[in-house]
């Protein structure tokens, strides 16, 4: 935690520091976890379909969170459906403004013909999602 403060310290204000990290259990280090200060943490959170959020809800962690929809360790290229369903799950442990859509990791383990269909139902999925939300948010509550 010191060490990630004192390189991303010497920044701007204005810049957004971001931060990932795999497959961790992060019960045991939430309080460092959070200390560290990175605008965004993008997390690993596909294979275990967003169980490992609960870390982060239980803490009520302040900043913004990046779960991973997509498993980019595997070949197999999930679909919109799928992709929204995480994205569901997440917004019961996060605000909508807290939430970052992502792969779980980088892409260099997988081809363009794995991660362009992959990527294209990834932006679908956070559309659909944002669009429900947009209607929820819009309909008049009981006066």
């Amino acid at each position: 935690m010191e060490a990630f403060r004192l390189t991303a310290g010497g920044v701007r204000a204005t810049t957004q520091i971001h931060t990932h990290m795999c497959y961790s259990e992060f019960n045991d280090i939430i309080g460092a976890v959070a200390a560290m200060d990175a605008d965004v943490i993008s997390i690993e959170t596909s294979r275990s379909a967003m169980e490992l959020l609960d870390a982060f809800a239980n803490f009520s962690y302040p900043n913004d969170i990046g779960p991973g929809v997509y498993d980019i360790h595997s070949p197999r290229i999930p679909s919109q459906q799928e992709m929204e369903t995480l994205l569901e799950k997440a917004l019961k442990v996060l605000e909508p403004r807290q939430l970052w859509v992502n792969p779980d990791c980088g892409l260099k383990t997988r081809g363009r013909a794995e991660v362009k269909p992959a990527l294209v139902s990834m932006v679908a999925a956070a559309k659909a999602v944002r669009n429900r939300l947009a209607v929820h948010h819009a309909r008049p509550g009981p006066q």
